[in-house]
């Protein structure tokens, strides 16, 4: 048996935060808890949930950090933004948890693009960089900053008086760099503890919002990005999940944007495939030959935002009605049905009550759905009123996609009665 342990993430709020939550907690080995400094969406899904954490910048992070580590048992800390992962790798020693990154020097080389530049000096596939707006031999060029994630300061310049003046209203360090129009992609990585590299997969990045990628796809292999992933591998010490990013230049060359020592919100997309790099990072940890699967060969994911509610209800029992909303234009509504197995899993009583005018077990099994998920089966006339066959508690729920009846029940006996477009609210996504 796989011993249990306990991973923090932090913070878990963050992209790759919400990513390492969907990779593992489903995992049964793994108990998931999640911390961030700034309430956000982690305590929406994070059933552990950690919240006031002081930031890096604090003079009592790392005590406080120790002090949630100790206090539940963590054996492994996730860190899931591109600065916590720095300076928690610059402190790795006063942690009294393990780190899921790279070493120390390679995190910090990755985290500044003037560094990674540096350490693959020589490299074909390095862009032109410039060391002052002298050395620019002609436009347009890039400007960004050295130490940044994403699309966060980039800006495409123009002219040699663009460049001045940005240059000039920019206080942190700041890399010039070739014009790169082509296609990006994003190469996904994972080393093992013997520095082997194990898997690299590339994914384009079609549609990009705020600097992540919106739509990605799956590329055939490319013997010219392995390659590229087997010289960083070799002149940095890697170790688990890492990935670097691609671009085109006008010859359609490759051409290096970046290198970072963590999991990518995207990664999701390999892990679809059958690779779960996060969980690959996780067994390396803890000492594991590794045998990773072929994954397939084609899939996209296109991403965007979800909606997680608190409607701050209390109830102790539901009435559901079956026609219209557990089954819909012939249909099982599985947001329904999700919602009645959250019921059964906390033993809120789930009552079915319908006026459906065939037997409605029999109609039930034919849609594969077991009448024992209901504390009781209420079938009524078509002519007699709902609210003459219940007697709901003071915190009961009624969910019913007419309104007259919703109305009828909410007068009746002042509950709350909700339409079936509104029962995605009453999911939990806490895991």
């Amino acid at each position: 048996m796989m011993e249990q342990i306990n991973i923090l993430v932090f913070p878990c709020g963050s992209e790759i935060g919400l990513e390492l939550h969907r990779a593992l907690k489903d995992i049964r080995f793994i108990t998931l808890y999640g911390a961030s400094s700034a309430d956000d969406h982690g305590k929406s899904v994070y059933k552990n949930y950690i919240g006031g954490v002081p930031y890096i910048s604090d003079p009592g992070f790392i005590d406080e950090i120790n002090r949630v580590v100790d206090e539940n048992g963590i054996k492994f800390i996730f860190p899931a933004l591109d600065s916590v992962i720095a300076f928690l790798s610059a402190n790795r020693d006063k942690l009294h948890a393990e780190l899921l990154t790279s070493p120390d020097e390679a995190v910090q080389i990755c985290r500044s693009k003037e560094k990674t530049y540096k350490k693959l000096e020589g490299c074909l596939f390095l862009p032109g960089v410039y060391a002052c707006a002298d050395d620019v031999p002609g436009y347009p060029v890039i400007i960004k900053p050295s130490e940044g994630q994403g699309s966060q300061g980039f800006m495409i310049i123009k002219s040699r008086e663009e460049l001045d003046y940005e240059l000039s209203q920019r206080t942190d360090p700041q890399v010039i760099c070739e014009y790169l129009p082509g296609e990006e992609y994003t190469i996904d990585c994972f080393t093992d503890r013997h520095g082997k590299l194990r898997f690299a997969s590339c994914r384009n990045r079609h549609r990009i919002r705020n600097g992540i990628s919106v739509n990605s796809t799956l590329m055939p292999p490319d013997d010219n990005i392995r390659e590229i992933a087997e010289t960083i591998n070799k002149k940095m010490e890697l170790r688990g999940v890492w990935f670097f990013q691609l671009k085109r230049n006008t010859s359609g060359e490759y051409r290096l944007l970046e290198c970072a020592t963590r999991v990518a919100g995207t990664m999701c997309l390999e892990r679809a495939a059958g690779v779960n790099l996060a969980l690959l990072t996780v067994f390396d940890a803890l000492g594991y030959e590794l045998d990773i699967p072929e994954p397939l060969s084609s899939a996209t994911v296109d991403r965007a935002l979800y909606n997680v509610f608190s409607l701050g209800l209390d109830y102790d029992e539901v009435y559901m009605d079956y026609d219209d909303t557990l089954i819909v234009k012939n249909r099982v509504n599985f947001t329904v049905l999700r919602f009645i197995y959250q019921c059964v899993e906390r033993n809120i009583r789930v009552v079915l009550l319908t006026r459906h005018e065939t037997d409605v077990r029999e109609d039930m099994q034919e849609f594969r759905i077991f009448p024992g998920l209901f504390d009781e089966i209420i079938c009524i006339p078509r002519s007699e009123k709902k609210i003459d066959h219940i007697s709901p508690s003071e915190n009961a729920l009624f969910i019913d996609d007419s309104f007259a009846e919703r109305d009828a029940v909410r007068r009746a006996f002042g509950v709350t009665a909700l339409g079936v477009d509104a029962v995605e609210a009453l999911i939990d996504e806490r895991q």
